[in-house]
This record gives C-alpha cells, sequence and structure tokens, in this order.
C-alpha cells in the first residue's frame, strides 16, 4: 500500500491564521518547536499522522480536507498550466514550481484561478466547455471523496450483511425504503434508453441490454440519487461551478462514483487489490464489475491513511479522442496532454480485442511509466450496424509497478521503454519518423539540401 506523503503548509498556515495565532503559539499548542513548524509551512516537511490528528482534535477540522486544498491542485496541475504555449519560452522547471508553492502559496492559487478563468490559450471563460469545469473539480480533489465513499461502505457493509447477492439486496432496499420496484424491460419497449425511472409505476426500468455488472451500477446509481443527496449537493455547491451544465455534469459523476463506491466498497477493495497485485480482471470477477469500473476505481483510493497505488485512466476512441480522463493522485501529464503518442501501446488495444495490452514508456523529463490498456464495449444496441467500442488505459509510474500482477517478468528500472510524447506539437524528441506537425515551441529550421528522418528540422536537435 502507498501512503504518500502529505505537503500542506499552505492549509496548516491558513488554519494558523484563522485561529489568530503566530507560529509560536501554535507550536506550543502542538508541542513542537516553532522552527519545525515553519518548515511544515514552508512544505519543507511532510505532516505526520500523529501531528495531522493532533491538528483535527486541537482545531476540530476533518483531515480529509487538507489533501484536497492545494494551491492549484498541486504542482502538477500548475506545471499542466504553464505548459501552454504563452509560457514556452521561460522554461520553468519542477523545481520551480516547488519553490513557488512553498514560498508563495496563495499567489500560485491566484494564477491557477486567473488562468483558469482565461482559458488555456486565453480569452473566454474555461468554463464555455463544462467538461473542463467539471475535471478540474476532480483533479482537485484527486478523484476521492471520502463522505461519499464512507456512506457508500456503510450501506454496501449492511446490505452484505444480510445477503451475499448485492443485486437481489439493493433490489430489496430500493422496494422497502423508497417503494420502487425494478422492471427488466425489452429493448421494443425501451429502444433509447438503458435507464428510467416511471414513479407513476414506482418502477425502476432497466433495458435488457444491461449486463449483470451494469444492472447492479444503475441500482446503485438509483440509491445514491436520494440516500447521497446531501452529500452531493454540498460538493456541488462548494465546487461554485457558473453554468447549470457543469453543475449537472459533477452530479452525475458524484453520483457514478457512489455507486461505483457501493460495489466495490474501500477497504474491502483496497485488501483485494493488495491480495491480488491488482489484477483487474480478477477483481472484475471478486466484485461482478466491468473493466471500466474496475479501472475508474483504482484511481480513486486515497483514503487518508490507506492509500492505494496511484493510478490515472484515460479511455480513448479509434480516432483518438479521450472520452474520460482521470490523473487521480498519479500526477501524470500523459491525461492531461491535448494530444497522444502514436508509438505510445495505448492505441494496439484496438487490435487485439479483450486481450491486456502491457507497456512501459518513457516520457522526456517525467520519468517511465507501466501502462496496460484494453477493449471495451459499453452496453447498448448498434445503431446503423455500429456498435460503441473504446480502449481504456491504466497507468502508473513504473517506479510504483512492481506490486502489479500485470507487470511480473518486466524489469521496469533497467528495461526497454518506448521513448514517447505528449503528442507531435508538444514532444520535443527529435528524428522521430512517426512525427505528423513540429513542436510548437520550437522554431522550424529548413535545409534543402538535405532530407532528414523527420520532415521537421527544429531548433535545438
Amino acid at each position: 500500500m502507498v501512503d504518500a506523503k502529505l505537503f500542506a503548509g499552505h492549509a496548516v498556515r491558513r488554519l494558523r491564521r484563522g485561529a489568530g495565532l503566530n507560529q509560536l503559539m501554535m507550536a506550543e499548542t502542538l508541542a513542537i518547536s516553532p522552527s519545525y513548524l515553519n518548515l511544515i509551512e514552508r512544505n519543507q516537511r511532510p505532516l505526520t499522522a500523529a501531528l495531522l490528528l493532533r491538528l483535527a482534535e486541537t482545531f476540530d477540522f476533518d483531515p480529509r480536507t487538507l489533501a484536497a486544498s492545494e494551491p492549484g491542485g498541486g504542482a502538477e496541475a500548475i506545471r499542466r498550466r504553464l505548459a501552454d504555449p504563452r509560457f514556452a519560452d521561460l522554461a520553468i522547471d519542477r523545481a520551480q514550481v516547488s519553490d513557488w508553492l512553498s514560498a508563495a502559496p496563495d499567489s500560485a492559487e491566484a494564477f491557477a484561478r486567473a488562468f483558469d478563468g482565461m482559458g488555456a490559450t486565453g480569452g473566454g471563460s474555461m468554463d464555455a466547455d463544462p467538461f473542463d469545469a467539471v475535471r478540474r473539480e476532480i483533479e482537485r480533489w484527486r478523484g476521492h471523496f471520502a463522505d461519499l465513499d464512507s456512506l457508500a461502505e456503510t450501506l454496501s457493509d449492511d446490505l452484505r450483511a444480510g445477503s451475499g447477492d448485492l443485486y437481489g439486496a439493493m433490489a430489496e432496499h430500493l422496494r422497502v425504503a423508497h417503494q420502487l420496484s425494478i422492471r427488466i424491460l425489452p429493448v421494443e419497449v425501451m429502444p433509447d434508453a438503458l435507464r428510467r425511472i416511471d414513479m407513476h409505476a414506482r418502477q425502476l426500468q432497466l433495458s435488457e441490454l444491461l449486463d449483470p455488472a451494469s444492472r447492479t451500477f444503475a441500482v446503485a446509481f438509483q440509491i445514491g440519487q436520494t440516500e447521497a443527496k446531501a452529500e452531493i449537493d454540498a460538493l456541488v455547491k462548494g465546487a461554485g461551478f457558473s453554468d447549470r451544465s457543469s453543475e449537472r455534469l459533477f452530479r452525475r459523476h458524484l453520483t457514478s462514483y457512489f455507486a461505483a463506491a457501493v460495489m466495490m466498497p474501500y477497504a474491502r477493495f483496497l485488501r483485494a487489490c493488495e491480495a491480488t497485485g491488482y489484477d483487474v480482471e480478477l477483481l472484475q470477477k471478486r466484485f461482478g464489475a466491468g473493466f471500466e469500473h474496475i479501472a475508474h476505481r483504482l484511481t480513486t483510493l486515497q483514503r487518508v491513511g490507506a492509500r492505494g497505488l496511484p493510478f490515472f485512466m484515460i479511455r480513448i476512441d479509434r480516432a483518438g479522442q479521450a472520452s474520460k480522463r482521470f490523473a487521480g493522485a498519479s500526477g501524470s501529464p500523459l491525461v492531461e496532454a491535448e494530444g497522444r503518442c502514436p508509438l505510445w501501446q495505448l492505441h494496439h488495444g484496438f487490435d487485439r480485442p479483450g486481450h491486456l495490452v502491457r507497456h512501459l514508456v518513457a516520457l522526456e523529463g517525467e520519468g517511465r511509466w507501466f501502462t496496460m490498456s484494453r477493449t471495451v464495449h459499453p452496453q447498448g444496441r448498434q445503431v446503423g450496424g455500429v456498435g460503441a467500442e473504446f480502449v481504456v488505459g491504466l497507468g502508473i509510474e513504473a517506479s510504483l509497478a512492481a506490486p502489479l500482477a500485470a507487470a511480473r517478468g518486466v524489469d521496469l528500472k533497467q528495461g526497454e521503454a518506448t521513448p514517447i510524447g505528449l503528442g507531435c506539437k508538444a514532444c520535443t524528441r527529435p528524428h522521430c519518423p512517426q512525427r505528423s506537425a513540429p513542436p510548437r515551441s520550437r522554431a522550424l529550421i529548413f535545409n534543402d539540401r538535405e532530407r532528414g528522418v523527420s520532415p521537421f528540422v527544429f531548433a535545438g536537435d
């Protein structure tokens, strides 16, 4: 199990100032030295578990909120904003970003808000794209919503205590607690819907096209709409979206999060992950969930004191367009990249339907990553003879991948890793025969006397 160090100097400083204390007074209250507190506030020392609990008891706050309060979403989120072409000539490195967050966290938060308000290319609010607004809010929480997880885990344990059949237990719970029965209808009756509530008939109507995992998820989703409403309302209100579409999308995400947490309760799921080496296919069978359900759940395991490995997840279609992207706590630039490298075998999943494709890749200045991907086919009938098909990719830093069953036999440290970029316009690797565009941050060089492997030669080669 990975329990990442918690650097929350900015949050501790705000807590101290809110209580009207100077560093000496707060240090005495916590029974630590003022110099140690100073190092914590400057993010030179992480918060220990004991000190975190002492802070929570003394100042009466939920310690889980610290992990979600990093300025601008944390160092990786700030670096992704600084990757905008407008800052290409500044060469701001990782160390400078860390120093900035340590020395002036409020100014970093102000930059993030201003940047997000202007949009990634300048002019106009980013909230014009509600999906971007929702993704930023999910990223702010690192994909983990502790209150929803706790509520779902309690419900799941109660349901499983009376029955080993989760779907049957939820159906009975829906009938007794909400006076709703479940009816499976033929596709002729529900040609364009997979789930529908008929309040007149007091029915949750599900399409016969849904497989068992999707039916279980649909019932859990329905329960979440009512029983997790207060928690979801609070999270949506706290997000402060400027438009209704973002609110609705975020609400749907949170309700889906609750449903997944009922199917895969946190403690039980994390134990199974560690016991099986995060074997996705085995976890599918154990929890009656789909590949995509499991993949997304793996990105959410960030409970304080009981963290799982920091995965990211991405879902693409054959054109390479991403329809789902969750960075979790991975901080991976592969999630945020505007394009994807054709050398990344994420795309090869389409060539091997139903098979897990493993790949060790190396990013420019971003280390090595172990990724695995597989095709998924969302529930629903074909339209015009065309059925939906996607590839879901999971990834983790190679240095953390040793416990994975899928990584057995792979030399994560010294093994050959494919050098890839974050899309041609962001990649500055020279002499790539697959390159389709020059990097936007480099000036093109023309030489009529010779032709290289790549059609583009640029400064810095």
